[in-house]
Parts: structure tokens; C-alpha cells; sequence
């Protein structure tokens, strides 16, 4: 039956999966101290492993699932994802593939030494170079598919005495039985299937999952899945509302860029319907999050990546109503497409993942006022940063041709960075009254308090220089993009790069390139535009 579950996997096509796992992905699970279903369970775990949330077009729980009916299989597969070059320099790999079988990994004798370095510097506290971050990557992939091949890590039954769940390997009697009824129906799908291509879950392997699950609810009723929570968390997975919306976003800034700039009012009406509906779209999957984490969505680096652009966008809808420029909205629509797309290529440094709240964090009045306000402020300023890019390409171009737009773009930098010193100060001032609440201070230069502290200092410098007339037009429109960077290091660079102070709860890895690059291109761009224009010889008057 191996041989013949084999023989069909290597078979199946990227459309057998229409319902092959579909049984398993409901089945709740505890996992890094939460009930999720099986399907955010496998999408996670193959996420780590293989870098993909599916294998050959196979879908995640069917990979994960079989991971422990078949590890010898999967043992002699290129599936954990090694890409630093300092990492396989240290195991001496010279292949340039990037994809490696765990029995490859397990038996090369330098793994053992790599882990016993990080975990020297674990042990003195020392902060994790680029180099041992990917070796601590490689770490969990490793162990993350011996627990799960072990059974270990797929806890599916609540025990009535505690409040961690059995794992497969623990179970016994009617329950063991029950696992491997369910196990049996998941190869008898592919088994019996006339065409492998065409495999989809039996009706006796849906019954069989079932039946586990009513059993797994009857030993700890209380302690069970919320099925609510799961179906909702399902429907999260499979429906995709970010990739939605910023699909929505892209077809409303075509339509605005014909109707803004193109001159053709036929496309006003379309463009306002897209952008609208990718706003609801985006409020939709914030809002299911929220409901399934319990909290504002501003915990971690991936949920403030989500949640920028979305006020980004409201921004850019309350400007227009005084503006009246479609630049505002080709603007916000363009930082939320940027923003939602990135969460897709950068799943590794942005995790997605709902995790449970480190407890300095677990006050939602705080979350709420605090970092929510903070957040909001960052959308602020990163919608002035984005209009502040436009006007440098119309000084470039032309500056007399677009006075009008630079003359309106200007006052909507102005009034957003009004609205983000207004709110970085009151998210300040708040964030000491709550470190005073948790840490028994009020302030102590952290990093992070500290970057705070210099972004709210840059940018009312810039709105000072604005009244008293040293920053002019086009040095507004400057300021805009080069006090940005202010934001970027307090926002993603204290948690990132620095990677110190009691904020480390924010603590992440990886981007460090991309984001650098981002900033310089942007400084480049400012000294290119302002060396071509004073370089323009002045017209007489």
C-alpha cells in the first residue's frame, strides 16, 4: 500500500488537490500556543521548510499529512530551502541548488557544529548576525520535520488534565484507532482513485476525519476548537483578501490614472468603485484577523505592513475631499498595491502567522491607543512620502507646466505630515505613560522610544521651516521623501537592524538589503532631481 501511496503521489497535478486534503484542513490542532486548523498548520510548516506553502503543486496539508504516513520517502526528497551562502559555506555544500534532503542535512557532520555555535551565543545573550539568523532558520526547518514526522508535533487531542493537547505519537486506544481509520482513508483516496490526476478525498476518509474530530471534542469538551474560529480561519487561507484587494487597488489606479491625468472622465466612476471595493476588501481581512487574534492587528512587522497602507488609503480619501486631486488616490493606492504585494514576495521576513501576545503586550486598551496611533501616524507620513516622489518627477519635467499639481501637491504633504506630528506625539506620549504602567518608567531612551522621539523632532523641524518660509516648495517636496527614512528606522529598522532594547518582542530578520536599497535609491533620486534642477539655467525675466 507505500509502494502504490508512492507511485500516486509522484503522479498528482496541481489541480488533484481540489479536494484530496480538503477533510484534513478543518481538524484543529495546537500550535505555537494557539488552536489553528491543520491547514494553517501545514502552510506554516511548509512556508519553513520548503519556502513555498505548496509542493509541486500539491497542496500543504496533503505534503504535511503524508510527512508522517511516508517519512522515509520524504526523508530522500530535496525539500528543506538552504539560499545563504555563509550557511552552506560552513557545510561545505558547493551546489548552487537551493533545495536539500533533510537526510542530506541530517548526516553532513558540520550541522551539529553550526548549532552548537548559535547556541553558544544564545547562551551569552550575544545578538544573532545575518549568518546565524539563517543557521537558527535552518535549525527549526530541521527539527520542525522530525516533530512532525515523529508525530510529535501534531497535538489534535485536548487532555481534560492540562492544557497541552496530545500529540499523534501519545495517543491510545479508541483515539490511536480512530488516527489511523483517518490515515487509512487518506490512502485508500489516492488508491482508489481510476486517475491519479483526478484524486479526491472518499466519502469514508471525510467521515473518517470527522469522526476523529467528535471524538477529540468528547475527551475535553470545553478545551475544544472554536469550529467558528476555524471555519473562519479557513476561509482566510483559501479566500485571500489582501491579494484581492490589492488587485482591486491596481485596476482603481489604472482607471485614476486615465481619468487624473489622461483627461478621460469616463474612467472617475470605475476607478472609485475599484478603489473603494480593494479598501473594503483590505478592511475585511484585517477584520477577520482581529477576530481571530483578539487585538488590533499592529502586533508584528507583517500586520503594521498591512495595516499602513489601509489607513494610507483613508488618508488619501479624507485629503481628495479637500484637495479634489486624483494624485492623492494614485498615490495611496500605489502604497497599498507596493505594501499588500510585498507581505506575498516576503513571507519569510514578514510572517503572516497569528502568534500569541509576549504579556507586556496583552492590554488591548494599550494596543489600541498606543501602538495603533503610532502605526497610523507611519501611514500619515508614508502618504507624504509618496506624493513627495510625484512632485519630484514634475519638477523634473516641467515645474511651470505642473504648477497647479505642485502647487496642490504641496499643501497635502503639508497637511499629511500635520496629521503624523500630531499623532507620532500623542502615540509617544502614550507609549511612556504605558512603559511607566509596565516597566515602572516613564522614559529611557530604549531604541525604539528614542526613534520615536527623533522622527516627531525631523518632521517638526520640516513643518517649523515651512511656516517660517526656509523650506520652500520644492524642499517641502524634498523633506517628504528624505524624512521618510526616519520613519523606515523607526519603524522597521530598530527591530531589524539595531535589534536591541525591550522592544524585542518587534525583533525580526532578514530585508536589511532591500530596505537599504530602498532608501539609497531614494536618496539618489533626490540628489539627481535636485542637481538637474538648479542646474537649469534661469529663465530671464
Amino acid at each position: 500500500m507505500i509502494r502504490l501511496l508512492l507511485f500516486m503521489l509522484s503522479a498528482l497535478s496541481l489541480n488533484a488537490h481540489a479536494g484530496l486534503g480538503t477533510p484534513l484542513e478543518r481538524l484543529p490542532i495546537q500550535d505555537s500556543g494557539r488552536v489553528k486548523p491543520f491547514d494553517t498548520f501545514a502552510r506554516e510548516s511548509l512556508q519553513l521548510i520548503y519556502g513555498k506553502r505548496s509542493f509541486e503543486g500539491r497542496s500543504a496539508s496533503e505534503v504535511v499529512f503524508t510527512w508522517l504516513l511516508i517519512p522515509d520517502h520524504w526523508l530522500s526528497t530535496p525539500l528543506v530551502e538552504v539560499n545563504d551562502k555563509g550557511v552552506k559555506d560552513a557545510l561545505k555544500i558547493t551546489s548552487t541548488e537551493k533545495y536539500f534532503s533533510p537526510q542530506a542535512l541530517f548526516t553532513n557532520d558540520r550541522v551539529a557544529l553550526i548549532f552548537q555555535e548559535l547556541q553558544s551565543l544564545r547562551e551569552r545573550q550575544e545578538k544573532l548576525n545575518p549568518y546565524f539568523q539563517a543557521v537558527g532558520r535552518l535549525e527549526n526547518q530541521l527539527a520542525l520535520f522530525q516533530a512532525i514526522r515523529a508525530g510529535v508535533a501534531l497535538r489534535l487531542v485536548p487532555d481534560p488534565a492540562t492544557d497541552r493537547w496530545k500529540s499523534v505519537n501519545e495517543l491510545e486506544g479508541d483515539m490511536r484507532d480512530s488516527f489511523v481509520k483517518v490515515s487509512k482513508g487518506f490512502v485508500d483516496s489516492i488508491a482508489n482513485a481510476p486517475d491519479a490526476k483526478t484524486a479526491e478525498a472518499s466519502p469514508e476518509f471525510a467521515a473518517a476525519v470527522s469522526e476523529f474530530m467528535d471524538k477529540a471534542r468528547a475527551q475535553a469538551p470545553d478545551k475544544y476548537a472554536d469550529m467558528k474560529r476555524i471555519d473562519w480561519e479557513e476561509h482566510l487561507n483559501h479566500f485571500q483578501p489582501f491579494q484581492w484587494a490589492w488587485v482591486a487597488y491596481v485596476l482603481g489606479l489604472i482607471f485614476m490614472y486615465f481619468a487624473g491625468f489622461m483627461r478621460q472622465g469616463w474612467a472617475t466612476k470605475p476607478g472609485w468603485l475599484f478603489l473603494v471595493g480593494g479598501w473594503i476588501l483590505h478592511a475585511y481581512g484585517m477584520g477577520i484577523r482581529m477576530y481571530l487574534a483578539g487585538r488590533p492587528p499592529v502586533t508584528n512587522m507583517y500586520e503594521t505592513v498591512v495595516w499602513v497602507p489601509f489607513m494610507c488609503v483613508f488618508f488619501g480619501f479624507v485629503l481628495y475631499k479637500v484637495q479634489k486631486s486624483k494624485l492623492l488616490l494614485v498615490c495611496s493606492a500605489t502604497i497599498a498595491i507596493f505594501c499588500l504585494i510585498l507581505t506575498n514576495l516576503a513571507p519569510t521576513v514578514l510572517d503572516g502567522s497569528i502568534q500569541p501576545l509576549e504579556p507586556v503586550l496583552r492590554s488591548t486598551f494599550w494596543l489600541s491607543t498606543h501602538v495603533l496611533i503610532i502605526t497610523i501616524s507611519y501611514a500619515a507620513f508614508f502618504l507624504a512620502f509618496g506624493i513627495g516622489d510625484v512632485m519630484l518627477f514634475y519638477y523634473l519635467k516641467d515645474e511651470e507646466r505642473y504648477a497647479q499639481e505642485i502647487r496642490i501637491g504641496t499643501q497635502s504633504i503639508y497637511r499629511a505630515m500635520q496629521i503624523g506630528v500630531v499623532l507620532v506625539a500623542t502615540g509617544t506620549i502614550l507609549g511612556g505613560v504605558w512603559a511607566d504602567y509596565s516597566w515602572g518608567r516613564f522614559w529611557g531612551w530604549d531604541p525604539k522610544e528614542t526613534w520615536a522621539f527623533i522622527t516627531l523632532l525631523g518632521y517638526v523641524a520640516v513643518l517649523h521651516g515651512r511656516i517660517v518660509g526656509w523650506i520652500k516648495n520644492f524642499e517641502l517636496a524634498v523633506a517628504a521623501v528624505l524624512s521618510f527614512s526616519l520613519v523606515i528606522m523607526a519603524w522597521y529598522g530598530v527591530n531589524f537592524v539595531l535589534g536591541a532594547g525591550l522592544h524585542s518582542y518587534g525583533f525580526g530578520a532578514g530585508g536589511v538589503e532591500y530596505v537599504t536599497g530602498f532608501v539609497v535609491v531614494h536618496l539618489l533620486w533626490v540628489a539627481y532631481v535636485s542637481t538637474v534642477r538648479y542646474g537649469r539655467p534661469k529663465k530671464a525675466t
